[in-house]
């Protein structure tokens, strides 16, 4: 089962010596793609209880007798649960000289805020997210080779057509079952499981936010989730939220901040030169999945008779570029762009100056001319169903 983190990780100790973090969701493979890219490591769990004891202890004595000395790498999975994970990993850093050290977690806002300094220059984080549709298409067997297609399809003029595309498989069966039903592993071996998804979705959301107390209220955590799995692709008004939800401003920002951290969803600024009529404060609101998306409205119904198709397609497309990006380490930066009068591009991908528009529709319908016009240096294009692939 390949991942396109797979070379970016085998790699990492023949350029750095620095602790390799992995951080993503529950469920997203980080264990799996650990103990394939380094078999020999000892593992340890954090969710094992004697585990966890011993490593918040803090002392590198107690750690030396659980470590085998003649170790070379040790695997510490699930970090975020320990109290102090950054003064944990800084003791085996510092006072194991020899030992590769990787780690995962499931919170970055936990081991981010937890570890501050202390981790400074001992550490590279990766990110790694659900399944891109290119690593779904491989482990569903139907192709062999892990691509950037989507990504390509956008920054690459020789690869970019516009026109419908023809494929060896049934793109667009496959596509209405990912917008569906989402893309993490689970649902390679269990396609369409409605009550696998809204269990994993509850103890996705809820398992480790709760355990590591960054919540004080779960179920207007879960009423705030579900608005916002309402709004996808929507401006977020935070009053309204707020307002729906009887409650303050600060916890609705505060909550969504720790669900980002969590990588359950992403906010997407506006991009914005600060001309006058260009909105430039709001943030839209997208999933990393739209499975989980679809679990929190608890909607599985067929894509076909679905109002919310092209906002799912919308959402599905900037997730893949953002993970496509990450792996592939291009560095762009994501926006999307409207002004007051409501001319509009899905999404704005800049690095330097270079600035991509990209108009994302479930139907073929002509390019907004707006954002061309008002940054000629631009490209803009067009991606539907019949050709984002």
């Amino acid at each position: 089962m390949k991942r396109h983190l797979d070379f970016q990780m085998s790699e990492h100790f023949k350029k750095y010596e620095q602790v390799l973090i992995l951080l993503g969701s529950r469920q997203a493979g980080k264990t799996t793609i650990v103990k394939k890219i380094f078999p020999n490591a000892e593992y340890f769990l954090v969710d094992n209880e004697p585990i966890k004891k011993i490593l918040e202890t803090y002392d590198i004595e107690t750690y030396k007798t659980i470590i085998n000395k003649k170790a070379k790498e040790i695997i510490i999975d699930e970090i975020h649960l320990l109290d102090n994970p950054g003064r944990a990993i800084k003791i085996l850093y510092d006072q194991m000289n020899n030992l590769r050290i990787i780690i995962t977690g499931s919170s970055s806002f936990h081991i981010k805020n937890k570890t501050g300094e202390s981790l400074a220059g001992r550490k590279i984080d990766y990110n790694i997210y659900p399944l891109t549709f290119s690593e779904y298409l491989n482990q569903k067997g139907i192709e062999k080779s892990l691509n950037f297609n989507i990504l390509e399809k956008i920054i690459d003029d020789e690869k970019d057509n516009p026109k419908e595309q023809f494929y060896a498989f049934d793109i667009k069966n496959i596509l209405d079952s990912v917008l569906v039903y989402g893309q993490y592993p689970h649902f390679i071996k269990y396609p369409n499981d409605e009550k696998y998804l809204l269990n994993f979705v509850d103890s996705l959301i809820f398992k480790d936010i709760l355990e590591l107390h960054l919540i004080e209220d779960k179920k207007l955590a879960k009423n705030l989730l579900k608005l916002l799995a309402f709004q996808i692709g929507n401006l977020i008004n935070y009053s309204e939220l707020a307002s729906s939800l009887k409650t303050d401003q600060r916890t609705v920002k505060r909550y969504i901040e720790i669900f980002e951290q969590s990588f359950i969803l992403f906010r997407l600024y506006p991009y914005s030169k600060r001309k006058r009529d260009e909105i430039s404060k709001s943030a839209k609101i997208f999933f990393y999945d739209t499975g989980v998306r679809n679990a929190l409205i608890e909607d599985f119904s067929d894509l076909n008779s679905r109002v919310d198709k092209g906002s799912l397609f919308e959402n599905f497309i900037i997730s893949e570029l953002i993970k496509q990006d990450s792996y592939s380490d291009r560095g762009f930066k994501f926006y999307y762009w409207r002004t007051k009068q409501g001319s509009e591009i899905d999404v704005v991908l800049e690095k330097g100056s270079e600035i991509i528009g990209v108009e994302i529709k479930y139907k073929r319908k002509a390019i907004n001319k707006a954002f061309k016009n008002r940054y000629s240096e631009a490209k803009v294009k067009l991606l539907t169903v019949d050709n984002f692939y």
